[in-house]
C-alpha cells in the first residue's frame, strides 16, 4: 500500500510514460473495430485462454504434458494430479473474470475468492499466509539472495484492506490515470505478498480484472500472462527496482 500512501499527492510522470499512455488510449478506442470479425475473435479467445493458463502456471513451476493442456482448459477433462488441478483452477478464475469483471469489486474478499479458486484442494486455499515469507532470488552457482521482505503475518489483513480502499480512493478522486493506479495496485499487492503460495498468479488475475474494469479488453484476445512470461527477466527486474525502499 506504500505506493498509494506516498506517490499520488503530487504525481508526476515522465514524458515517455505520458506518450505511452496516450498510445494505449488510442488503441483502446479502436477495440470496437475488432468485433466485426466474430469467428476470428472466438479463435483468439480460445488461444488466449490456453496460453494464459499455461504461462501463468509455468512461471510458478506448474506444468502439464502438452497434449493434456487443451483438454484440461477447453474440454474440462478430469485432472489426474495436483498440477492439472491447478491448471483447471486458474482456468475457472479466468472464466469468472471474463464473464463478470464489472461486478467483481476489488476487495480482500475477492482476492481470497480467487485464491481459493486457483488453489482449491490445498490446505490454505483462500487464506492469508500464516508464516512470514520472503522473495528469494535463486542464482546458479551462488547462494540464494533475499530480494524483498513482504508484510508480516500480523500486518497482512489490514494491509490488504488498506490497499483496496486506497486504490478505490485514487480512482474516485481522479488522482492518477487508471493504468498508473492499476500498476501501483499490482506492485503493492506483490509487496504485501498476502498468501503462502499463488501470489504471482493472483497478481496476473488482478491485472486482467482491473484492466477489464477500465475498458481495456485486450486480455480476452491476447494472453497478458504469455507476455509477462516472455519478458520475465525484465519484469522481475522492474519489480525489484520498484520495490526498493
Amino acid at each position: 500500500m506504500m505506493s498509494f500512501r506516498t506517490s499520488f499527492s503530487n504525481l508526476t510522470l515522465p514524458t515517455a510514460t505520458v506518450w505511452l499512455l496516450t498510445d494505449v488510449a488510442e488503441a483502446k478506442g479502436k477495440q470496437d473495430q475488432c468485433a466485426r470479425s466474430p469467428e476470428k475473435l472466438t479463435s483468439l479467445r480460445q488461444t488466449a485462454l490456453v496460453q494464459s493458463v499455461e504461462s501463468s502456471n509455468r512461471i510458478e513451476g506448474v506444468t502439464v504434458a502438452h497434449d493434456r493442456l487443451r483438454p484440461l482448459v477447453l474440454e474440462d477433462a478430469r485432472p489426474r494430479d495436483r498440477s492439472e488441478e491447478e491448471i483447471q483452477g486458474y482456468r475457472r478464475a479466468l472464466e469468472l473474470i471474463h464473464a463478470d469483471a464489472q461486478n467483481l469489486a476489488i476487495t480482500p474478499e475477492l482476492l481470497q475468492r480467487l485464491h481459493a479458486t486457483i488453489q482449491e484442494g490445498s490446505g490454505d486455499a483462500g487464506q492469508w499466509k500464516k508464516v512470514s515469507n520472503e522473495i528469494v532470488e535463486l542464482r546458479e552457482g551462488a547462494a540464494p539472495v533475499v530480494r524483498f521482505r513482504p508484510a508480516g503475518v500480523a500486518e497482512t489483513p489490514a494491509a490488504v484492506e488498506e490497499l483496496c480502499l486506497l486504490y478505490r480512493h485514487v480512482l474516485n478522486q481522479n488522482l492518477a490515470p487508471p493504468l498508473v493506479a492499476v500498476a501501483a495496485l499490482v506492485l503493492d499487492f506483490l509487496c504485501i505478498h498476502p498468501f503462502r503460495d499463488g501470489n504471482g498468479r493472483i497478481s496476473r488475475l488482478l491485472t486482467l480484472l482491473a484492466l477489464y474494469q477500465h475498458g481495456f479488453e485486450v486480455g480476452c484476445y491476447i494472453s497478458l500472462e504469455r507476455l509477462v512470461e516472455e519478458s520475465r527477466t525484465e519484469y522481475y527486474e522492474v519489480l525489484r527496482l520498484s520495490s526498493q525502499d
